[in-house]
């Protein structure tokens, strides 16, 4: 970094000189106009040529002879997660029928795209999202409350082994996939802006939301391991189990509310709090890994499985409270 300094043309106009290595290698000469960019932090940023983020950017996917539908979709997932507006999926004539069902899979997976064009050897699918109406904390806030329901409804599973309500936390838990989808793509968008924009953004929450949203989306999964490991259970639990099992998990969401209201307070001492009481869950949990010891069988590995999600579902939790820490700090 060099600094220059400004100089007064005139009674109101300031001008500064620009590095002639700058301005040869950007092809520019005397007369030509430079764009003039300001960002939050009160940075300037000098571009050669109109700023082009309003452009449409179309990735072609061209699939192969026999490729899997998981590898079409992951493929599919990652363009839309790195801000791709548009997406064209180019197949062979025999293909179309399992390349069509791959793409409407997609779609409803994911929020915004939908099918624009549809040929005998492609589709053309367009995001129609809007990230200012769906920004990072509005998804955060909706990731939160879900699955925060969804271990609540886990639990209740783990009660009655109702298989609807089971089924009904698994759904759900494609809900808060499609949310963390969303951040992750709006993280790559802020990126796309340029190197002094995306620090802009980064600073504002975005990097650290992108955490917090895969954290949230782990916390779901644990919660659906839950609901499905519970239908396993083949008996009703003695009372005494089934209340240790909702306390410790009611301590894992406890961590899980002090955190997130932390990081939305961004209060550092209320986030340090959530964080000890991490020492109280895992007492808790290890106090059930030794009651849960007594089963056989599936009862065993599936009574294994809810008390280690709970206990990963309290780790998440502080790992985000961690991250609101981290949050704050960075930005002070």
């Amino acid at each position: 970094m060099e600094a220059r300094k400004l100089q007064k043309t005139g009674g109101s106009t300031y001008t500064l000189s620009l590095p002639k290595r700058w301005v040869t290698g950007s092809g520019l000469k005397a007369g030509d106009a430079v764009f003039v960019d300001a960002i939050g932090d009160g940075a300037l940023v000098l571009r050669p040529k109109p700023d082009e983020r309003g452009t449409s950017r179309t990735k072609i996917l061209q699939t192969g002879e026999g490729e899997s539908r998981d590898h079409i979709l992951r493929k599919l997932i990652g363009a839309y997660v790195s801000g791709y507006d548009v997406i064209e999926v180019r197949f062979k004539a025999a293909q179309a029928p399992s390349i069509r069902r791959v793409v409407r899979d997609f779609t409803r997976m994911v929020i915004g795209p939908e099918i624009m064009e549809e040929g005998r050897t492609s589709i053309a699918i367009q995001d129609l999202s809007d990230p200012t109406e769906m920004n990072a904390e509005k998804c955060l806030r909706r990731m939160y409350m879900s699955v925060r329901a969804m271990h609540e409804d886990a639990l209740e599973v783990v009660r009655t082994r109702d298989e609807t309500l089971s089924r009904d936390v698994e759904q759900r838990d494609e809900d808060v996939d499609r949310l963390y989808w969303m951040v992750a793509k709006q993280y790559s968008l802020a990126h796309l802006a340029g190197p002094a924009k995306a620090e802009s953004w980064t600073s504002s929450g975005v990097h650290n939301y992108l955490l917090v949203a895969k954290l949230l989306e782990r916390i779901g999964d644990h919660a659906q391991r839950i609901a499905k490991a519970a239908i396993v259970v083949g008996k009703d639990l003695e009372p005494r189990l089934l209340k240790e099992l909702q306390s410790a998990s009611r301590s894992a969401l406890d961590i899980l509310d002090r955190a997130f209201t932390a990081l939305m307070a961004e209060d550092v001492d209320a986030a340090n709090r959530a964080v000890d009481r991490l020492t109280a869950v895992e007492k808790q949990v290890d106090g059930l890994t030794h009651r849960v010891a007594d089963f056989r069988g599936e009862e065993l590995l599936a009574l294994g499985a809810i008390v280690d999600s709970i206990r990963r579902a309290g780790g998440y939790a502080t790992d985000i409270a961690e991250t609101a820490i981290n949050h704050v700090l960075s930005h002070e």
